[in-house]
């Protein structure tokens, strides 16, 4: 169990869901948790889930956490920031995980010595199998970067990557949960087409990309060496692979990610 306070401003479906993950994981009790929200559907929400404290002014909990995750939208983080009157304690740790807003902005916002975070999380946080990356300011410790993967590893996996390369993880898993549901959709279209039941249809298809991931992350093994174990000679799944090989599938994606990835940059610059 981690020894800090630990506060959430914005206590939407991202912040509910990351606070219940630190509490199913034994990492914090939920007298040390709270959220801030102007939303008195957002508070109630909150606590319901969580039992932690609620507050509509974020004042009223930054004077009591040691760590807060900033969970509103990026355009909000200005306004919370003035909202404290520039009074920011610098022992604190602030991590946000509002899209786009860089270390930099951050600082603007928060001063030179504040202590920041920035993670790129994805929606599957809600459901503890997400994946994402953080970057860590100047101002950070060693010891506080350990704490942030502690409390990052409640919501699924991620990694430490250089700031730069965010705007690529925004482009491959970010955004990837939407690519997922697509294929997941078509598969589903594709087994409804061969007569199948729509529902089970959908679940094979889910079910098959959780289980082709899962063998992906046990075994350690490329994809590709898994893709030819279940491809035979003259079979069924070569049969499919040609026809997304014709249909440029693989290309496709990757120029999915690299599309994905230059937008995001866009939108860091302010290029709506």
């Amino acid at each position: 169990m981690v020894d800090v306070n630990l506060g959430f401003i914005g206590a939407g479906q991202m912040a509910t869901a990351l606070a219940d993950g630190l509490l199913r994981a034994g990492l914090i009790s939920k007298d040390r948790l709270m959220a801030a929200d102007i939303s008195r559907e957002a508070q109630e929400r909150f606590s319901t889930v969580t039992g932690g404290t609620v507050f509509g002014e974020p004042t009223d909990l930054f004077e009591r956490a040691d760590v807060v995750f900033l969970a509103v939208k990026p355009h909000q983080i200005a306004g919370v920031a003035d909202s404290l009157g520039g009074k920011i304690d610098p022992a604190k740790l602030i991590i946000s995980i509002a899209a786009g807003v860089t270390l930099a902005q951050l600082a603007e916002a928060f001063g030179p010595q504040a202590k920041l975070i920035r993670v790129m999380p994805n929606t599957p946080c809600l459901v503890g199998e997400g994946a994402g990356a953080y970057s860590a300011g100047s101002q950070v410790t060693d010891d506080e970067v350990e704490l942030v993967e502690k409390l990052l590893a409640a919501a699924g996996t991620f990694f430490r990557v250089d700031e730069r390369l965010l705007d690529a993880v925004t482009g491959l898993s970010g955004c990837g949960p939407a690519y997922g549901f697509l294929m997941i959709e078509a598969l589903s279209d594709g087994g409804v087409r061969m007569g199948l039941p729509r529902q089970t249809a959908t679940r094979l298809a889910a079910q098959t990309l959780l289980g082709a991931a899962q063998m992906v992350l046990q075994t350690g093994r490329h994809p590709g060496e898994l893709k030819d174990q279940v491809t035979s000679p003259g079979g069924s799944t070569i049969a499919g692979i040609e026809t997304l090989e014709a249909g440029r599938l693989r290309g496709t994606l990757i120029e999915t990610v690299r599309a994905a990835t230059v937008r995001s940059a866009e939108l860091g610059k302010g290029n709506g």
